[in-house]
């Protein structure tokens, strides 16, 4: 693939890549014997898609999406981020990059206890540097988007556990970044409460024009998708 071509495979100017992996390969190594987990990895996602990634435990999707999100580096290869190779930032530059384009949600929602869902929300913003007052009001438009206006003063101990991940989405959303990185994001629902989440993250993905990608051993989660991708053995391949 041509490395000057950050929007590669070939895609016309109306569907933008934000996010783009170039050869990425990743290798560790246990008592000197190499481990390659990812092995030449070419991925794109577009603006306002879906993309589901599945794949057994131990495939690699999860190190994959620590890769696109910039937490971790590969061995080989690139990523790209709104066209701008990341090969040579440095710790700084990739956190600035991160956390403007990025939003992240894991399996466990990881909300701190001391803070209502207002403040959960909002502690992005707060970091950034925006007023308190103001993070918290575009914290409760969030939280209003993700059905839980009511809830927007309770604390985690006080939710479920479909409303502490929606919080959790809440949190991801509202720096408004370009994509969302979710990592089983409903691994430690039941079905009916996942079923309820998938449909909060569908419903967002259209209305807000957010990407979402998205790795899960969930086929019904992976279905909502526009594209699914399976790993195995360190190689992607679509379905």
């Amino acid at each position: 693939m041509n490395q000057d071509d950050p929007q590669g495979q070939g895609q016309s100017s109306s569907s933008q890549v934000v996010l783009q992996a170039q050869q990425v390969g990743k290798v560790f190594y246990d008592a000197g014997q190499a481990l390659t987990v990812l092995d030449e990895i070419d991925f794109a996602v577009h603006a306002g898609e879906m993309l589901a990634i599945m794949g057994a435990s131990g495939s690699g999707k999860s190190t994959l999406l620590h890769i696109l999100g910039l937490l971790d580096k590969p061995t080989t290869g690139s990523v790209w981020v709104q066209g701008q190779s990341t090969v040579k930032m440095n710790e700084q530059q990739l956190s600035a990059l991160r956390n403007q384009y990025f939003g992240f949600v894991y399996q466990f929602h990881h909300l701190l206890p001391e803070f209502n869902a207002t403040d959960n929300v909002a502690m992005p913003l707060i970091i950034r540097g925006q007023s308190r007052g103001r993070a918290r009001q575009a914290a409760q438009q969030v939280l209003d988007e993700v059905g839980l206006a009511a809830r927007a003063q309770h604390f985690p101990n006080q939710l479920s556990g479909g409303e502490r991940q929606r919080v959790a989405i809440a949190r991801a959303l509202v720096t408004e970044p370009l994509c969302v990185l979710a990592d089983e994001p409903t691994g430690n629902l039941d079905a009916h409460t996942a079923q309820e989440v998938f449909a909060v993250l569908k419903r967002l993905n259209a209305e807000r024009g957010t990407a979402f990608l998205l790795v899960t051993h969930d086929e019904s989660l992976a279905a909502l998708a526009h594209r699914q991708y399976t790993m195995q053995e360190g190689t992607l391949s679509a379905l």
